[in-house]
């Protein structure tokens, strides 16, 4: 291992630019790179991103996803300084900027910006720092020093970039750092990161062959929705795809447990009208009373009767009255369900 070299200085750089230059490198003649980031996704641990559809967007086949959450995203950004502030001062630790661009000493496409760097304040040792930002509800994560896989392996992919051997996070979620925040440590593992080099050299001989990744060990919500991402809206007239045997067990699968998520939601509707009748009697003595009690001599039975208001757009109204707007703020959303009919040859 050796020290890592420095690409550019990305301070002041153009988001445009900067992708180009994570994408290519500063001079454009890298092929393939892997950032901090993908670490996560090529292992297929990553939330957001699949293998494949990071793979088409290396090979320049689709274009990066449009953000939904670009608020999110540059909040995440703006807290990055509040986040170092706070593991600086409670860690004692000194907290530096960093704004290069690395290059791995023995493996050229690994490329890393750090958020911060840090000196150790008992030994002097050198450490990278990862600021992150979650909601309330995603603290659990960070719970007891634990960290989330996909930052994990990006943190350790950073490690080996850096050629150092401490690496921590600052997370936030709130506005009280005496408890909103974590700072979980890691050391430098040389095994783990064996592991984690020789799936990216995997990865970039897929690349360089063309040879994609499957969806297999990718979480099914996730395989979907990038699937959709990667194909977009079905495409009439497109000639009927003859499946293999090999897909007959899953096929198969699917039309079974359509007949058994139809016959349950014919049960549960069969229980709500059975509610239904028990209930006239209940409303009938409820009159206007929100509350009831029925008590026995082993339990009291309560019943709520309360009237819950929802305020929502009258989407009828809203077109005849003002057809324009109506127009205007009309979202069109897509979605794609495999279904399954069995028929008799």
């Amino acid at each position: 291992m050796g020290k890592p070299n420095i690409l550019i200085d990305t301070a002041g750089m153009d988001n445009d630019r900067w992708l180009e230059c994570r994408m290519h490198g500063p001079l454009g003649d890298i092929p393939y790179t892997v950032g901090g980031s993908d670490v996560a996704a090529i292992f297929g641990v990553s939330p957001w991103t699949t293998p494949l559809e990071l793979w088409l967007i290396k090979k320049g086949r689709i274009k990066p996803p449009e953000k939904s959450n670009a608020n999110q995203l540059q909040m995440g950004h703006l807290l990055e300084p509040i986040a170092a502030y706070w593991y600086g001062q409670k860690s004692g630790n000194a907290v530096t900027e960093d704004t290069n661009l690395y290059q791995h000493a023995d493996h050229p496409y690994a490329l890393a910006n750090f958020d911060r760097r840090f000196t150790r304040a008992s030994d002097g040792k050198p450490g990278i720092l990862e600021c992150k930002s979650c909601t309330y509800h995603k603290a659990g994560d960070w719970a007891d020093d634990a960290i989330p896989l996909y930052y994990e392996l990006q943190l350790r992919f950073y490690l080996a970039v850096a050629d150092v051997d401490i690496g921590a996070f600052s997370a936030v979620w709130g506005n009280n750092p005496d408890n909103d925040l974590a700072m979980p440590e890691i050391t430098r593992d040389r095994a783990k990161e064996d592991i984690i080099f020789e799936r990216l050299e995997e990865w970039i001989w897929s690349l360089e062959n063309d040879r994609p990744p499957t969806m297999q060990d990718v979480k099914p919500k996730l395989a979907l929705e990038s699937l959709a991402r990667i194909y977009g809206s079905s495409q009439k007239g497109l000639p009927t795809v003859e499946f293999p045997g090999k897909y007959e067990k899953s096929i198969r699968k699917i039309a079974m447990l359509q007949e058994e998520q139809a016959a349950k939601k014919a049960e549960i509707k069969k229980l709500e009208k059975e509610m239904e009748a028990h209930s006239v009697r209940i409303a009938e003595a409820m009159k206007a009373h929100e509350h009831g009690v029925l008590t026995t001599t082993s339990d009291r039975l309560l019943i709520d009767f309360v009237t819950r208001k929802t305020r929502r757009p009258d989407s009828k109204a809203l077109k005849e009255k003002y057809p324009s707007v109506y127009d205007e703020v009309l979202k069109t959303s897509e979605s794609r369900k495999v279904k399954v009919k069995i028929e008799s040859v």
